[in-house]
């Protein structure tokens, strides 16, 4: 299934964007994240945002990775941007949207510019002050599963569209969510199993009987039906 957007599958590249130290690009994302914070009115937000599609250039991204996210983003954009401007004004909610929207896209450069297994490692290398806590392997997997689900849901959510548009269904609710759930239960249902070949389940659930009571005790009564069987005389 193809993936959709700055948050699809890594492009490989030799920019400096793509060279760039995992933690360098980290301290990106954070400082474009609290950039509304800091800003005092829109124009520095604009500013990021300008720079961020300078950096999408020079990094050698498909432009159409940007427009098929923002795509899906736009209606959610709106719509925050109508209630802020209700709810306090016009120049705060143009800085709410924007800090959105900037925040969005730097995160999705980070996830299209860096090999997943550098991100799981950066993640599992961050998480180790907390290993009494929790497992540093097991943060970095579930990170892992996040990355890889997302894109494969917006595909799969595009392909169930695509479809529906094809029989003239795309007008129909059921006809798009329907199908993308089914898809979206099945991807569940095979990673835990995958999880669970590879024994990464909850201790609590190897500890428990596989098997309910009744059945569990069946083979006892059938060894001691046996056992009386064997006995002298009988």
């Amino acid at each position: 299934m193809t993936a959709h957007g700055l948050f699809g599958a890594h492009v490989p590249g030799t920019s400096f964007v793509h060279r760039m130290p995992l933690w360098a690009k980290l301290a990106g994302v954070l400082l474009v994240g609290a950039s509304p914070w800091l800003a005092q009115s829109a124009w520095p937000l604009v500013t990021v945002s300008v720079g961020l599609v300078l950096v999408i250039s020079v990094a050698g991204l498909p432009v159409r990775r940007l427009a098929r996210s923002m795509r899906g983003l736009v209606p959610l954009l709106v719509v925050l941007l109508a209630f802020q401007w209700w709810s306090a004004d016009l120049p705060y909610a143009v800085r709410v949207v924007l800090g959105v929207a900037n925040a969005f896209v730097a995160a999705g450069i980070l996830t299209v510019t860096t090999p997943v297994t550098d991100l799981l490692d950066g993640v599992a290398l961050a998480a180790r002050p907390l290993r009494r806590l929790v497992d540093p392997e097991v943060v970095a997997l579930t990170l892992g599963i996040v990355v890889r689900s997302v894109p494969w849901v917006a595909g799969s959510f595009a392909s169930v569209r695509e479809s529906a548009r094809a029989r003239g269904l795309d007008r129909n609710p059921r006809a798009v969510v329907v199908p993308t759930v089914v898809h979206v239960v099945a991807f569940a249902r095979a990673t835990g199993e995958a999880l669970a070949a590879r024994g990464l389940v909850d201790p609590a659930e190897q500890r428990s009987p596989a098997v309910p009571g009744p059945e569990r005790d069946q083979p006892r009564g059938r060894d001691h039906h046996h056992d009386r069987d064997d006995a002298p005389g009988h």
